[in-house]
């Protein structure tokens, strides 16, 4: 009788070992003197220095890239994948005012090569540094019944810390309050089940063509990382009293800032106020997308929201550009029912 190996199944135990090895100086280029663990035990080992807080209160989130790891497959770029995750990470915990800490990834596979995975940590790694986040631990799967071959699924948990008085829960938003927008770079990581569609079924372009409204070659465009706000936003947070931070993902701005909102609170965002991407024109008119599915599916040029009070607003204006960042006036808090609408 023939011996069956795990190979036989489909599954390489050699390749995972070997991409293992080679993402390792990688991984430790993030280490710093928090982390007491090496590469390879079953759990990572961090300690932060606790002195720091008077009450450090742990704040995590876990999130994927989704479908826009298709368009990486089909152009064969695969390092801003690996940025992606990680940038929409730490927004996620920063909008509460977290200090990102560690980081743990999880790519899959139907078949795993070892130059892909080393490219997708190294675009993790990368933005690990920018921000002295360590990549303290993960998982690398290759599953052969569940993904096709060439199939990869990336995410992410991410834990930070942030002063328990200094949590910003946006209980304290009122009306009157003002909306401050910084820009988006790309589609960051949502709505690509959506631009997939446009390109290859409306438009029917390939990844690799020239689309001369959005001057790119649009799986380029499409693949442009999902920016990390760190740099433009932590700084401020100890000069200006920001209520709530939306960060702008799955739902846009329909449904991500009132997630912040007190009741008794909606948004009006006025129209015109920030810089549509030429991506998002490109797609709105090929696909006839209408105004509400846009701003549902898509960042449409705004990336994050911060509310200040109208007092804080000049002070929040020069502090987030010497930051280096591009705040615009977007909107305002207005009393009503939770929610948004466009004027």
């Amino acid at each position: 009788m023939k011996q069956v190996s795990y190979e036989d199944a489909g599954v390489n135990i050699e390749k995972g070992n070997e991409s293992v090895q080679r993402i390792k100086k990688l991984v430790k280029k993030t280490f710093n003197p928090s982390v007491l663990s090496d590469i390879g035990l079953f759990g990572g080992l961090f300690e932060f220095d606790t002195t720091q807080y008077k009450k450090p209160v742990l704040v995590s989130s876990t999130d994927g890239v989704g479908t826009k790891t298709q368009i990486g497959v089909a152009m064969k770029k695969y390092r801003g994948l690996g940025a992606d995750i990680v940038g929409h990470s730490i927004n996620d915990i920063l909008v509460q005012g977290a200090k990102p800490l560690f980081f743990l990834d999880y790519l899959a596979a139907g078949k795993l090569d070892v130059e892909v995975v080393e490219q997708i940590i190294n675009g993790m790694t990368d933005e690990c540094v920018k921000v002295n986040l360590v990549l303290i631990g993960g998982e690398t799967a290759e599953m052969p019944t569940v993904y096709k071959e060439g199939d990869y699924d990336i995410a992410g948990t991410i834990v930070g810390v942030v002063e328990k008085d200094k949590i910003i829960r946006g209980q304290n938003v009122k009306p009157g309050d003002v909306c401050i927008g910084l820009p988006s770079v790309s589609l960051h990581t949502n709505g690509y089940s959506l631009a997939r569609k446009l390109v290859t079924d409306v438009a029917g372009l390939k990844y690799t063509d020239f689309v001369k409204e959005v001057n790119g070659v649009i799986g380029d465009v499409l693949l442009i990382p999902h920016k990390s706000y760190f740099h433009e936003i932590y700084p401020i947070l100890d000069q200006v009293e920001v209520k709530a931070m939306a960060h702008i993902t799955g739902g846009g701005l329909i449904d991500n800032p009132p997630r912040v909102l007190p009741d008794g609170c909606r948004i009006k965002f006025k129209r015109g106020s920030w810089k549509v991407l030429p991506i998002f024109e490109w797609m709105v008119k090929t696909g006839n997308i209408s105004e509400f599915e846009a701003h549902r599916s898509l960042n449409m040029g705004v990336g994050m929201v911060l509310i200040v009070s109208k007092g804080e607003v000049d002070k929040a204006m020069a502090a987030l550009k010497k930051t280096g960042a591009d705040p615009s006036i977007i909107g305002e808090v207005v009393s009503g029912e939770k929610g948004v609408e466009f004027v």
